[in-house]
């Protein structure tokens, strides 16, 4: 082998790991906060309308686009050191999924990476963004508007269970819940009615916080929207059912694995909308430059099997509002 075959084949040696290298730097790589738990499980059809989102601008994970996933298993406490990990990995993208934590530990580990926040009610509030048509910042999102729409909750729960003099409501110890209340409290006192407010951080808790409705001479119940529940939906059904309460939720998953009433927008939309922007900023659109999206749509859902095995009639005005009646 002569000095010039020597030089070319150390030459291609050396060109090899570079163009691997810079293929590797090619591919973004999306880091995914959650504060619920691996899929699969109540999570894995969010996480795959998020994939669609990104499919729809082109990104495919495994093929063009890497994410890295982080499940804090309902465990608020973990969020940060988690964040900061994807923030060490040097991500391209963060998008958090599960209310305001996620996306405060996210923004506390990092203000140059672009943040997408999923499923958190009012961010302007919550000190997130500077306003929803102009966030600013590398934060932007989807707001689901759970917490604006509890109101309308306790409203159609009244009217569904008229009787009731007494509603509870259900809300998780470890996330924001001020509001949450305070929106429901206004609502029972121009309903007339009283309000109990119980809550469940552990699932044991969960249990007990049922256990307690009697006492408490509730007659209806609405579960808060909040992630740790979403969490637990099969639990939470499988309660009403057994203590015979009416309950409201946020989600049509509720409603269609049993429950009684559901009022919401629709969470995968919503994740596949921030999937979409995830794909739009990769592509070098700005997250300051996003507006905030809210949804313009919400499913009412009835479950007249649950309405029945309650002894409930459903007002006939309800029905004619359902965007789908399960019988």
């Amino acid at each position: 082998m002569n000095r010039r075959e020597l030089m070319l084949l150390l030459g291609g040696a050396l060109t090899v790991p570079r163009a691997l290298r810079a293929q590797q730097k090619a591919m973004p790589v999306v880091g995914y906060l959650s504060i619920g738990s691996a899929s699969p499980g109540p999570f894995a059809p969010i996480v795959a309308a998020f994939r669609q989102g990104l499919s729809d601008t082109g990104y495919v994970e495994g093929q063009n686009l890497a994410i890295e996933y982080r499940w804090a298993e309902g465990q608020y406490d973990r969020l940060p050191a988690l964040a900061a990990d994807l923030v060490g990995r040097n991500v391209d993208v963060i998008a958090t999924a599960g209310g305001p934590m996620p996306v405060r530990a996210a923004k506390s580990a990092t203000s140059t990476i672009p943040i997408v926040f999923m499923g958190t009610s009012d961010p302007v509030g919550n000190g997130l963004v500077a306003s929803l048509a102009r966030p600013g910042g590398n934060i932007t999102g989807i707001s689901p508007m759970q917490t604006e729409l509890m109101a309308k909750r306790l409203d159609l729960l009244s009217d569904l269970v008229p009787q009731a003099r007494v509603i509870a409501l259900l809300v998780a110890t470890e996330s924001q819940t001020e509001r949450v209340i305070g929106e429901v409290q206004e609502a029972a006192r121009a309903k007339r009615v009283e309000l109990a407010v119980v809550k469940a951080g552990t699932e044991s808790e969960i249990d007990a916080a049922f256990a307690s409705l009697a006492q408490l001479h509730a007659g209806a119940l609405i579960v808060a929207a909040d992630p740790f529940f979403g969490g637990r939906r099969d639990q939470l059904v499988a309660l009403a059912s057994r203590h015979a309460v009416p309950a409201i939720y946020s989600w049509r998953e509720f409603a269609e694995a049993g429950g009684l009433i559901s009022y919401g927008s629709s969470i995968p939309s919503n994740f596949r909308q921030a999937g979409i922007y995830v794909g739009r900023i990769l592509k070098g659109e700005k997250p300051a430059d996003l507006p905030v999206q809210q949804p313009t749509t919400f499913e009412l859902v009835v479950n007249l099997r649950t309405a029945k095995a309650l002894g409930l009639t459903v007002p006939p005005a309800i029905l004619a509002r359902a965007d789908e009646v399960i019988e």
